[in-house]
C-alpha cells in the first residue's frame, strides 16, 4: 500500500473513530508499526492529527479532512444525491456550485446529461471551487465562470474579498451547497468562515438554493454559518435520513428529496 493511500485510510479511521492506536493500526494496513509510528509523525507535522503516547487522536471538535482524502467516504450516497440534483436543473440555466465532495459529484452528473450535449451554452457553471471547474471546463457546451479568490488547499476553493467583484455582477437560477452540517435551527455550515462567506454570496445571487447533503450532516452545526434553513429550497439527501428530521426540515419550508 502507498504512503497516500495510508494516509487516506488512517485519516478516515481517525475521523471515524476519533482515536487510533499504533498496533491497531499496523494491524488493520498490514504494515509494520514503525511504518505507522512515521506515519502519525509526518501526519503530525502536517497538523492533520495530534500525537498520543501510541497512537494519535483527530485534530480537534472543528477537524476537517482535506477534500483528496474525503473523496472515498459514502460514494454511493453523494452519486445518487448528485444525480437528483443534477435532474433539477434545465438545460440553459445559470448554476452556482460550491466546493466539496458531493458538488463534485453533481458537476459530474451534469457532464453526462444527455440533454446537455449541446447548447449556447447548454449550461452556465460559476463555481468557486478549482477542481470542479477543472473537470467541466473540457465541456464546451459549458461555460465555466470562476469566481477568483485566494486558493484554500484543504477544499480547493477560492476564498476572500476577490471574488466578491465577480459575484456581485451575476444573477444564478440555482445555487448548488456542499455543506459540512445542516440544522434547522442553525442553518447551513461550514468549518471555514471565509469559504461560507463565498457560498452566502452565490445564495444571495441565486433564484432559489438547493443543499446537496448526505444523512450524516444533518441535524449537525459547524463553526461557519452559511445561511438560515429557511433559505433554503430544496435539500437532496439519502433514504438513511431519519423522519423526524426531515419532518423538522419540511415544517420549516424546505422541500426534501430523499434518494
Amino acid at each position: 500500500m502507498s504512503r497516500d493511500a495510508r494516509w487516506k485510510v488512517l485519516l478516515e479511521l481517525l475521523v471515524e473513530h476519533g482515536r487510533l492506536e499504533v498496533e491497531e493500526a499496523a494491524t488493520r494496513l498490514q504494515v509494520s508499526a514503525a511504518t505507522i509510528r512515521r506515519d502519525f509523525d509526518q501526519l503530525a507535522e502536517q497538523q492533520m492529527l495530534v500525537r498520543t503516547r501510541g497512537g494519535a487522536v483527530v485534530h480537534g471538535v472543528s477537524y476537517e479532512l482535506p477534500l483528496r482524502y474525503k473523496t472515498a467516504r459514502r460514494v454511493g450516497e453523494k452519486q445518487r444525491i448528485a444525480k437528483a440534483v443534477a435532474e433539477l436543473v434545465a438545460p440553459g440555466e445559470a448554476v452556482g456550485l460550491t466546493g466539496g465532495t458531493t458538488t463534485t459529484e453533481v458537476a459530474r452528473a451534469l457532464a453526462v446529461r444527455a440533454d446537455l450535449a449541446a447548447g449556447s451554452p447548454a449550461l452556465t457553471v460559476v463555481t468557486n471551487a478549482l477542481n470542479i471547474a477543472n473537470e467541466l471546463a473540457v465541456r464546451p457546451q459549458f461555460k465555466i465562470v470562476l469566481t477568483g479568490g485566494v486558493a484554500r488547499p484543504q477544499s480547493y476553493e477560492l476564498i476572500g474579498p476577490l471574488a466578491d467583484g465577480v459575484l456581485s455582477q451575476i444573477t444564478l437560477d440555482v445555487a448548488v451547497l456542499g455543506v459540512v452540517a445542516f440544522d434547522v435551527t442553525h442553518g447551513a455550515a461550514a468549518h471555514d468562515e471565509a469559504e461560507a462567506a463565498i457560498n452566502r454570496l452565490l445564495c444571495e445571487r441565486a433564484e432559489r438554493v438547493v443543499v446537496a447533503a448526505d444523512s450524516s450532516k444533518l441535524g449537525r452545526r459547524a463553526f461557519a454559518r452559511i445561511c438560515a434553513a429557511e433559505s433554503v429550497d430544496t435539500l437532496v439527501t439519502d433514504s438513511a435520513a431519519p423522519q423526524d428530521t426531515v419532518r423538522r426540515f419540511e415544517e420549516a419550508g424546505v422541500r426534501v428529496v430523499t434518494v
